[in-house]
């Protein structure tokens, strides 16, 4: 479950008119912060993102499910997510949280490291038009 403080920076994103994005990033922060921390390890820097982004759609941001080139799984997944997100059932499961978190102690910590972050976002930017 996000903490409040993120909650409240998204919802003041959302109030400054900025995009569904932006306020993502404040649930993306705080996962790359979880990590750093070591509240919990992640594989790479793309699974850090992907659990901001899904606790973002679960905690009610409009973030619209990933484009062509994602699989049918992770669009699925996303759209359950905006839909909880909707829904406002923002309660979730102790058990299965608790296990994920669990598997999620098990990895490393290099995923956030300055070297990964960097990569992933040149990575990101190579794929972006020049336009955008």
């Amino acid at each position: 479950m996000p903490e409040k403080e993120t909650i409240e920076k998204a919802r003041q994103d959302a109030r400054e008119g900025k995009s569904p994005s932006t306020q993502a990033g404040e649930f993306v922060h705080e996962e790359i912060e979880h990590v750093k921390e070591g509240k919990h390890g992640a594989r790479s820097a793309k699974q850090v993102i992907a659990i901001g982004l899904s606790k973002a759609r679960r905690a009610g941001v409009k973030l619209p499910p990933p484009k062509a080139g994602a699989s049918a799984k992770t669009k699925t997944q996303a759209q359950h997510d905006s839909e909880k997100g909707r829904a406002g059932d923002r309660e979730p499961s102790r058990t299965r949280s608790r296990a994920s978190t669990k598997a999620l102690q098990h990895e490393g910590h290099t995923a956030v490291s300055h070297a990964a972050l960097s990569k992933q976002a040149r990575s990101s930017a190579r794929h972006r038009s020049a336009a955008s």
